[in-house]
């Protein structure tokens, strides 16, 4: 289950297999893409402040977290991830589309404009990996180090079973200032914890995971992405911190805006402030 102001649930075929996605209001659509071992969910706070003016597109992208496996054989690495999301908007027919990008979402979404951009208006990256902020960040080496194995990945979770955990700054402690409702929390560790083909498409992603990938991305976009670039960062961000953003605004030759009081998950600690810049970035191109 997903919280109800995300809007209504949704499935579609791709190539690599089913995704589930939320869909609120109508306009022009903004294409909402999380990180790691989190969902949908993260953008609960988020929806019910833009849907008056936009189509709100939700998906649970397959990091972990999602309660639908991809096929098989699906390709979950970086390009992977990029080439899912391309197909989900040609899927859905969508045009002229604002991608927003938070976490390794906005590494992904870096891919998405360096290598699909016919669909998109615009991108907007929230507290993501730049050309200063490596990908994979802190403890992502760790986690790419256990995706080697099913056994190891497994147990690297299991601490995840006690709440107290979650406020650990390896954990979710660095990218949520406050506590994340507890039914929000179990909504991102349950299908780790419970599912093993869950576990299996997050060790692909997980075990994929590499810096150059961005550094190309972030070369291209800065060569030839013709269309404009925000960048929404949060003012208190341990994990990407505020000058990797700013050296990376000065590369692209884009705004930063920085969003204060809050860490990682913008949309989580200041959803106003999120909610009004993202939409003052999707809103320039149709002034």
């Amino acid at each position: 289950m997903r919280d109800p102001r995300l809007g209504t649930p949704r499935s579609v075929e791709l190539p690599a297999g089913v995704l589930r996605y939320h869909e609120a209001g109508d306009g022009p659509p903004i294409v909402f893409v999380h990180g790691y071992l989190v969902n949908a969910d993260l953008w609960r706070k988020v929806v019910p402040l833009l849907s008056d003016r936009f189509r709100c597109i939700t998906p649970d992208w397959p990091l972990g977290s999602h309660l639908v496996p991809m096929n098989r054989d699906a390709d979950l690495t970086p390009p992977g991830i990029a080439r899912l999301i391309a197909d989900f908007l040609a899927a859905l027919d969508l045009r002229d589309v604002t991608l927003f990008g938070n976490d390794s979402g906005g590494a992904y979404s870096q891919l998405v404009g360096a290598d699909h951009p016919e669909r998109l208006g615009r991108l907007v990256l929230s507290s993501c990996e730049t050309p200063g902020s490596s990908w994979p960040p802190g403890g992502f080496g760790l986690l790419k180090a256990t995706a080697a194995h099913p056994l190891s990945y497994r147990a690297l979770y299991q601490v995840l079973r006690w709440p107290r955990t979650w406020r650990w700054r390896n954990t979710y402690g660095w990218l949520a200032k406050e506590p994340i409702d507890a039914g929000v929390m179990r909504s991102y560790v349950g299908p780790v914890l419970t599912d093993a083909a869950i576990r299996y498409d997050g060790r692909k992603v997980v075990g994929s995971v590499d810096a150059r990938y961005t550094r190309v991305a972030a070369r291209k976009l800065a060569e030839s992405f013709d269309k404009p670039i925000h960048l929404l960062w949060a003012a208190d961000d341990r994990v990407f911190p505020l000058p990797d953003a700013q050296r990376y605004a000065d590369l692209l030759g884009v705004p930063l805006h920085a969003i204060p009081d809050s860490y990682t998950y913008t949309a989580e600690d200041q959803p106003e402030e999120t909610a009004k810049a993202l939409a003052r970035a999707a809103e320039e191109a149709f002034e």
